[in-house]
């Protein structure tokens, strides 16, 4: 009867002895125990687990997977358990799915390569567009300040040129009130000069011009900041640039963010010029301060230190803020990872920034205790590797 079954099928009594067994059976079991000479058909059953006997009688049936053979061999095994005249008998049938879980063990593993493939690709496009967007603001900021430096160039000018003239009229307003008796006191133009309160004006006039050049000088500083910082230029070559200047070029941007509940501390070395993209790493310091201040609730500092370390210098950025817990620590990097709230941040930030320094052939280091602050040291090269000759000395 087993003869017909295509598959390894043996037929058992009620104590799980082998009646019959079909030539299937007998060269599978060759194959699962290639290290025995011709084991019988039985051996098959060595292959079920403890307690598959055991369900198949409570529930007439049995189903299960096992390998054999050190591994090189996956087979299916079916139970079957049932009662005729009273007498109870087993049937077993044993199938080779190597070939099957070889194809599937494929085809999860292909599955997976695409999976990460397609998060990697996912990771690079949203890099990218971030990327974009960064280059498109720089633009649209660099053609915005180009357009405030004319007003403003005006204004400044203009400034000087009243401060001038203010004098000139003190002057003359001086002059004229030294033309007034001191024995006069009711003289029309000594009252007229104290209704006005012409000594008040008098002195507050040169401060009020003073604090108005201040302010656009101000202005223009932020302007020439926001110029340096947005500047675009990611297919020409690396130049020598000075670090200090672009740090407190991104500073300064960022300073509104900052300046509400941050007591700053900068402790700048000597360091001579680097070879890099200075707007990409204006990129780096400006994603590092944000976070810096995002970190600190209410009141902290925050405190940027730079040195040099023979052939790298590094830009340290330490906050008194929240701290990193230790399981996000090794994931702060990966895109789209953040430990802000919903809505407050892209998880690219520090992913982009690590991106950047890497393409410097430099490396960002971190450290965090909660409830201590965090603090993110950039190490860059001064010269690429490749390239001899070292920068002048950016103080």
């Amino acid at each position: 009867m087993l003869s017909v079954v295509d598959r390894a099928a043996l037929l058992l009594d009620g104590d799980t002895r082998v009646d019959q067994a079909n030539a299937a059976a007998c060269d599978l079991a060759r194959c699962a125990f290639p290290d025995r000479d011709a084991p019988p058909p039985g051996a098959l059953l060595e292959l079920l687990p403890a307690d598959a006997w055991a369900q198949a009688e409570r529930d007439g049936r049995w189903r299960g997977s096992v390998v054999a053979a050190d591994g090189a061999l996956a087979v299916e095994i079916a139970l079957h358990v049932g009662a005729h005249d009273g007498v109870q008998r087993r049937f077993a049938l044993f199938d080779d799915v190597t070939a099957r879980a070889s194809r599937v063990a494929e085809l999860t593993r292909r599955h997976e390569e695409l999976q990460r493939t397609y998060h990697r690709l996912a990771s690079a496009q949203e890099q990218l567009l971030q990327a974009e967007k960064m280059a498109s603001i720089g633009q649209l900021a660099a053609g915005v300040a180009h357009e405030i430096n004319n007003p403003i160039g005006y204004v400044h000018s203009n400034l000087g040129t009243l401060r001038e003239y203010c004098s000139s009229l003190i002057a003359l307003i001086e002059a004229y009130a030294a033309q007034v008796p001191d024995d006069a006191p009711d003289s029309p133009l000594r009252q007229l000069r104290e209704r006005l309160d012409i000594d008040f004006i008098l002195g507050d006039l040169p401060q009020l011009l003073d604090e108005s050049r201040e302010g656009i000088e101000r202005v223009t500083k932020i302007v020439q900041d926001l110029k340096e910082f947005s500047h675009v230029g990611r297919d020409e070559r690396m130049r020598p640039a000075d670090v200090h200047k672009g740090l407190d070029s991104t500073l300064n941007i960022v300073w509104n963010e900052l300046k509400y509940k941050v007591r700053l501390e900068k402790h700048y070395g000597e360091l001579p010029l680097v070879e890099c993209h200075a707007s990409e790493l204006n990129q780096v310091f400006m994603n590092l301060l944000i976070n810096a201040g995002q970190a600190i609730a209410e009141r902290g500092t925050v405190v940027l230190t730079t040195g040099l370390d023979e052939d790298h210098v590094w830009v340290s950025i330490a906050d008194s803020g929240c701290g990193i817990p230790e399981d996000a620590l090794r994931r702060i990097f990966d895109p789209f990872f953040t430990t802000k709230p919903i809505g407050c941040g892209t998880g690219l930030g520090l992913a982009i920034a690590y991106r950047i320094v890497a393409k410097h052939h430099g490396r960002i280091e971190v450290q965090s205790r909660v409830g201590f602050g965090t603090t993110f040291r950039v190490v860059l090269p001064v010269v690429q590797p490749g390239k001899a000759g070292g920068g002048a000395s950016a103080g």
